[in-house]
């Protein structure tokens, strides 16, 4: 089941910041890398998916609760933007398709054939060290 929410864009800070790496020229000059913060806590995200978005063991949350993506694949900061975008949206799909439910099994009549076998093996081994009167 797949659940797709609109996140308000005013509870989205994108600012753009300078990329990091080679780049030439252009790279120190114009900041093309978008870094994009989302506060969990002041979401208007259903409280189950913030709970569970808390939940996640995914390094770009902090302690705080903040999702912090920076995004410097593509050379200009609309491309990157739209990457960030495209990534916090990812995030937030992961943590609002619940977990399945595990169901309980049962061994199967072999392996606890083979498990009493091996028991019964041990216990003969056992008596015949003990010896007989």
């Amino acid at each position: 089941m797949r659940v797709h929410l609109d996140i308000p864009s005013a509870e989205i800070d994108i600012t753009a910041v300078r990329a990091q790496g080679a780049g030439g020229q252009n790279v120190n000059k114009v900041s093309s890398a978008a870094h994009l913060r989302f506060d969990i806590a002041a979401s208007s995200l259903p409280a189950e998916l913030r709970e569970r978005l808390l939940r996640l063991d995914d390094h770009r949350i902090t302690r705080d609760g903040v999702v912090i993506i920076k995004a410097q694949k593509f050379r200009t900061f609309d491309k990157n933007r739209g990457d960030a975008l495209r990534r916090l949206h990812e995030l937030v799909d992961r943590a609002a398709t619940p977990p399945k439910a595990r169901k309980p099994t049962q061994p199967g009549r072999a392996s606890v054939e083979r498990r009493l076998d091996g028991k019964a093996r041990r216990s003969r081994l056992k008596a015949a060290r003990r010896g007989g009167d």
